[in-house]
Parts: C-alpha cells; sequence; structure tokens
C-alpha cells in the first residue's frame, strides 16, 4: 500500500479556554491531569500506528520550538519529523493543501495524507487505528475521506455529518454537512442515528485532494503554489523544514477545508467510529475529564470548600477558598483569573476577544513565557523597572541584541553564563553579576550542561519587548523584532 504521512494541524487560539490557552501558547500545549499535553497525545497516537516513518507537521514559525520541545519528550527517534512554518494562520485550506503539495513532492503523488488535529483527544487508540484502516480503503478508491464520531449526547457545540448511502469500501458517502446546530435539531440528530460529529480529521491521496481542490478551490492551490515557489525548504536534523514565504502567503485565500472542498465535491466519504473522542472546546468539556466528588465538584490543586457544589475549580499554584457557590467554573494563573458560569463556558471566548481588542498582554502570553533558548518568567514591574527570572538550557543562546532605552543587571542564581557584554566576552559563575548598560551590544549563552538561572533587573524609560535590534541570532531570528530574546 502507498506510504501513510499524518500531517499534524496546530492552528487557532483556543479562545474558549482563556486564561491556560493564549495565542503564544494555545489549547495544543495545555498540560492534562496527566502531565501530557493534548499535541504530545496527538504524537503518540501517531507514533502507534506500525507502517508510519515519516511525520508533517504545519504550525505557526513561533510555536516551533515549543513543538520541539513537546515533540523531543516522546519521539526518542521513533519518527522523522517535517515542518511547514506558516508565518500568519490562513485558516485549515491552505494549510491542507500545503501538506498535500509537500506530501506529493516528497512522498509520492499515491501517498496517503492522514490530517490531524493537534488539540483533540482520543482515548480508543484501536478503535482509532482500525478507523485509519478503512478510510485508507476508501482514499485508494478515489474518496477524500471524513471521520464521524457517532454522538453519544445532543451536542450543539460540534458541527455534524449526515450520512448518506452505503459504500462498497465501507463508509458511507456524505450527504451533507451541518453546522452547529441548536438543541433541538441536536437531539432529532442523535434520535434519527443518521448524523454523526464532525471530527475534523481526513484522509485521502495526495494526488486526489489536489485534484478536487483544483477543480473547487482552485485560487487556494495556486496561491500556495506561488507561495512554495519563493520558500526554501531546507534538510534538517530529523527532516524536511519549510518556512512559507510571508508576503505571498498572506495572499493565499482565508477559508476552511470543509467551505473551500468539503461541502463542494461529490466524492467525499465518512468512516463512522467511536473513539472515546473530544476536542477539547472549553472548560466544560475539560471538566468531564476529572472525577467528580460527592457534591459533584471537580478541583485540581488545593481547595477547601464549604457548601459548594457542582464546581470545577483549576488552581495547581494557589489556594482557592470557597463557600457557598454553585456551578461555578474557577481557573486561576499567575496573572489572570477566570470566574464562569457552567452553563457558559463556551462564551469565554468574548473575554479573549476584549482583551485582544486592548492589546492586553493577557490575550498573548503568561507570566512564563517559552523562547528557543527556555524561558523567562516576569516577576514584577512597575514605573521604569521590571524584574525577570531567566532560564537557558544547556548550549542553548540568547541573540547578540541591543536596547535603546533600557538598562540590565544580570545575577547568576545557578548554573553557569558565558556574558558578551560591549566589548568584553568573559564567563559569570553562581553569585557573579554584570551591569549591561543601554545601548551596549550583549549576549547570554549557557556553554554549561546543566539549566543557567538568573535574574534580570531592567531599568529605564521603557521597558517594551519590541526595544530590541537584533544583530545575530542562531534560531533565525534577525532585525528589530516583537520576539524577546
Amino acid at each position: 500500500m502507498s506510504a501513510l504521512v499524518p500531517c499534524i494541524i496546530a492552528g487557532g487560539a483556543g479562545t474558549r479556554l482563556w486564561p491556560v490557552s493564549r495565542e503564544a501558547m494555545p489549547k495544543p500545549f495545555m498540560r492534562l491531569a496527566d502531565g501530557q499535553s493534548l499535541l504530545q497525545k496527538t504524537f503518540e497516537r501517531v507514533a502507534g500506528l506500525a507502517d508510519v516513518a515519516q511525520l508533517l507537521t504545519v504550525i505557526n514559525r513561533e510555536l516551533l520550538f515549543r513543538t520541539l520541545d513537546d515533540y523531543r519528550a516522546m519521539n526518542r527517534g521513533r519518527l522523522g519529523l517535517d515542518f511547514l512554518l506558516e508565518p500568519l494562520g490562513r485558516n485549515t485550506a491552505p494549510a491542507i493543501a500545503a501538506a498535500a503539495l509537500h506530501v506529493a513532492r516528497h512522498y509520492g503523488d499515491d501517498a496517503h495524507l492522514l490530517i490531524l488535529p493537534a488539540d483533540h483527544l482520543i482515548r480508543e487508540q484501536a478503535a482509532f487505528v482500525a478507523a485509519i484502516a478503512q478510510a485508507r480503503e476508501l482514499a485508494d478508491a478515489g474518496w477524500l475521506v471524513t471521520f464521524g464520531v457517532r454522538p453519544t449526547h445532543a451536542e450543539t457545540g460540534y458541527g455534524y455529518i449526515q450520512q448518506g448511502e452505503a459504500l462498497e469500501q465501507g463508509g458511507h458517502a456524505v450527504a451533507s454537512f451541518v453546522e452547529k446546530p441548536d438543541l433541538a435539531t441536536a437531539q432529532g440528530y442523535l434520535a434519527g442515528g443518521q448524523h454523526l460529529w464532525n471530527a475534523g480529521m481526513f484522509c485521502f491521496r495526495a494526488d486526489v485532494l489536489l485534484r478536487e481542490l483544483r477543480e473547487h478551490a482552485p485560487e487556494v492551490v495556486e496561491g500556495v503554489e506561488r507561495c512554495l515557489a519563493q520558500s526554501a525548504p531546507a534538510a534538517g536534523k530529523q527532516g524536511v523544514q519549510c518556512e512559507l514565504d510571508a508576503q505571498s502567503f498572506a495572499q493565499v485565500t482565508d477559508i476552511s477545508i470543509d467551505y473551500a472542498l468539503m461541502e463542494r465535491s461529490a466524492k467525499v466519504a465518512v468512516v463512522p467510529c467511536d473513539l472515546g473522542w473530544s476536542d477539547i472546546g472549553s472548560w466544560q468539556a475539560l471538566r468531564e475529564l476529572t472525577p467528580a466528588d460527592a457534591n459533584g465538584n471537580q478541583i485540581r490543586g488545593e481547595a477547601v470548600l464549604h457548601n459548594v457544589t457542582g464546581c470545577y475549580i483549576d488552581s495547581p499554584k494557589r489556594l482557592i477558598g470557597a463557600v457557598g457557590v454553585h456551578d461555578l467554573v474557577v481557573v486561576d494563573t499567575p496573572d489572570a483569573l477566570l470566574i464562569a458560569d457552567a452553563n457558559n463556558t463556551q462564551d469565554v471566548k468574548y473575554v479573549a476577544q476584549q482583551l485582544k481588542a486592548r492589546g492586553h498582554e493577557a490575550y498573548r502570553l503568561h507570566r512564563t513565557v517559552t523562547r528557543p533558548w527556555g524561558t523567562y518568567t516576569v516577576l514584577e514591574e512597575g514605573s521604569r523597572f521590571k524584574i525577570k527570572r531567566i532560564m537557558v538550557r544547556p548550549g542553548e543562546s540568547l541573540s547578540l541584541q541591543m536596547h535603546h532605552h533600557r538598562s540590565e543587571h544580570w545575577i547568576v542564581v545557578s548554573g553557569m553564563a558565558r556574558v558578551v557584554n560591549g566589548e568584553r566576552d568573559f564567563l559569570l559563575n553562581t553569585n557573579e553579576s554584570t551591569f549591561i548598560p543601554a545601548g551596549h551590544r550583549h549576549r547570554l549563552v549557557n556553554p554549561g550542561v546543566i539549566d543557567l538561572v538568573m535574574i534580570e533587573v531592567q531599568s529605564g524609560e521603557y521597558l517594551g519587548e519590541d526595544d530590541i535590534v537584533r544583530f545575530n541570532d542562531i534560531y533565525g531570528r534577525t532585525g528589530d523584532g516583537k520576539v524577546p530574546g
């Protein structure tokens, strides 16, 4: 049989799961109770497929190093890794078109492309493997295959697929795709037995997908082809890494694969399946993964409760006390607290949208921010000062940079630092420090074998992260930018 190339699509901000999911650390990187992220669980499902050697991931360029961190913890040489790096989001149709063109070029026109969202949960691996096997038979017969989950309740937060005629290879032709219904309609779908939840997963031959796109959405595939022609794939240590050209990719039509193709083509099939599936689309969906106590409360972290029922409290780092409240969702993070009615968790996205409209940092960033070289945490800030804890992984390096408006004082807490400060290049040991005046070129490197931890005290008239001129960077970031470090 043709090669099977899974493709994990990691897009979207997961705004209904704010304040844990944010633009710079979206839903795929959320940790569940077992410590694994949704992205890691998706990787593990792929690695469990017997005939897969290479994994393709389509992700925003700024999330590459966070993705590599998650994969590194799981991979241990099991899979080769290809990446298509998006400079900005253009929805699923351009992402999937780019994946199909990549797979056809590197693995053959007849290769099977398996599209998987990065942020869904599937508990039944055996059923997942069986559904893929059936989908591949349909794909070889020329079908664009989607996966439909048999509904277990009337759900208004999911799209639905209506099953049509049964097919010789198994599964059904798709009669129609249905938007998220109201409750009465969803109850009718559940009773009728002909509608399935749309899981957002697909399987098709690369050449069939591209042929159908050229017929039904030629502007998408042609725009992606122009973009790839301007992009330079590079062979990395683990596979092919291609950073899509920003200017041409921004011109590609912003449209979902459902609207661009699946709702237009006559060659769409669905495989009904029972996967123990959830898209973890809200706090209400996430709380269903946690056992409840005798009062219907689900607690993550430490809480003291009195006369509290039906509440979900997620506060891994701070004690929560609650008295006389019912049916609430409480999610606490170091810099933001969410309190929501348990029946309205789908509306959390409106809080995130207002923060974005205000330009508030809590939409984009957590207090601890992941960078290619490690992390930084803002401990305190006020007028003309900011204090950070910086962790640099062994062998990693911040860029050679300069700030116009702020000076910095570095104190090493643990590990060893190699510092470039103006014309000097020297080592700092634990409990040693250096002062970097505004306008000085400087760089921080961890030459050791343990994490370097240091405290940075900034002072000056302007302390924004965009006050940076970058002269040299091992991660390919150049010029003046919005990305610190």
